[in-house]
Formats: structure tokens, C-alpha cells, sequence
């Protein structure tokens, strides 16, 4: 089987990645391959991200590498925190102040309607570039519900599941995220 290294290093992602892929591909961690890649992301989209993330690890190995950028897409925030959702408190990957100053930003509002939104970049072991795009939706609610998941989890209701991502076992979560959803379609791309 193909290794696949994953461009990240959220233990959080990478398993989501791993339930998905693994009948496909052996994907690998950074961790596991003894990696270490933090380029700057720059881009203005989570294409972009994805894309930058992914040539950096294929750069440094030339193995097949997949990257994915995603965040919490807010319609009362003018789409913040967008690309900007795991930095969104100035402090990167801080889930706690990422929360707080998410319900903050929203107290008062009542359209709280919100989706997740993945781009998941493939750099092939030939250096195909080949790009996919997920999203879920659901809307943000006014105190965290369950302990499962990361990041903004506790406070996305999805519509999919009638409650929020917190409280979603990881299958079902896996079932609709956007992360899933972007990753089948790059698995329907591949296998074309």
C-alpha cells in the first residue's frame, strides 16, 4: 500500500484522516515520519493553505503528501474566523480562548447559522497536484455542548446530526464533516 504522509500535526485531524484513508493509503503522521513542516500559510483561502502545506512536505520527501486547511465559517462574523480559525484568539491552537472569544464575538446576535468548510490538497507521488472541497452546515450555539471532538466542536450544532459535534461519537462525525466530505471527493478524483 501507497505511503501517504499527512502535512499536520493535529493528533485530532490525522485521526479523522487515518478512518478515512486507510483503506487507500498507509498514512503516515509528520510525527511518524520524523518530520518537522510548519510553512507559513499565507494563503487567502483554504485552498490556498492546503496547497502550500502539502508542497512543503512533498518538497522535503518526495512521498505522495496530503494537507488539508479548514476552519469555522460564521455568517454574523463576515466568515471569520475563516482561515484564520485555529489562530482566530492570536494564539495558535488554543481551542479554549478560540471559544471564548468566538462566543464573545457573537453575544447578542441571534443568526448564529455557521458551516465548517475543508480543502484537502494531494500532492502525488508524480507531483499531480489534485485539490478537493467539503463543507458542513449547522450554527453556533450559546455554550459548549459535550467533550468529543476539538477545536470549535463543542460549539457547532450540525444540522446533519441534530446536536453538536461535542457530542458526536467520531463515526458519526466522520459521517459528515466537512473534512469527510472533502476527502471523499478526493477519493472520487483519484480513483477517475
Amino acid at each position: 500500500m501507497e505511503k501517504l504522509i499527512v502535512a499536520s500535526n493535529n493528533k485530532g485531524k490525522i485521526a479523522e484522516i487515518k478512518a478515512i484513508l486507510s483503506d487507500m493509503y498507509d498514512v503516515r503522521s509528520l510525527k511518524e515520519e520524523n518530520l518537522v513542516s510548519d510553512p507559513e500559510e499565507t494563503g487567502a483561502t483554504f485552498v490556498e493553505n492546503a496547497v502550500i502545506k502539502a508542497k512543503a512536505v512533498y518538497e522535503l520527501t518526495g512521498i505522495a503528501t496530503l494537507a488539508d486547511d479548514s476552519g469555522l465559517v460564521v455568517d454574523a462574523l463576515g466568515g471569520a474566523p475563516g482561515v484564520q480559525s485555529a489562530r482566530y484568539s492570536g494564539t495558535h491552537g488554543n481551542d479554549e480562548k478560540n471559544n471564548e472569544l468566538l462566543l464573545k464575538n457573537l453575544d447578542g446576535i441571534t443568526d448564529r447559522t455557521a458551516r465548517f468548510e475543508c480543502a484537502v490538497a494531494l500532492v502525488k507521488s508524480d507531483g499531480e497536484v489534485i485539490v478537493a472541497e467539503g463543507s458542513t452546515e449547522g450554527e453556533i450555539l450559546f455554550s459548549r455542548k459535550g467533550e468529543g471532538g476539538f477545536g470549535y466542536d463543542p460549539l457547532f450544532y450540525s444540522y446533519d446530526l441534530k446536536k453538536s459535534f461535542g457530542m458526536a461519537t467520531a463515526k458519526e462525525k466522520n459521517a459528515v464533516s466537512h473534512r469527510a466530505r472533502a476527502l471523499a471527493a478526493l477519493e472520487k478524483k483519484v480513483r477517475s
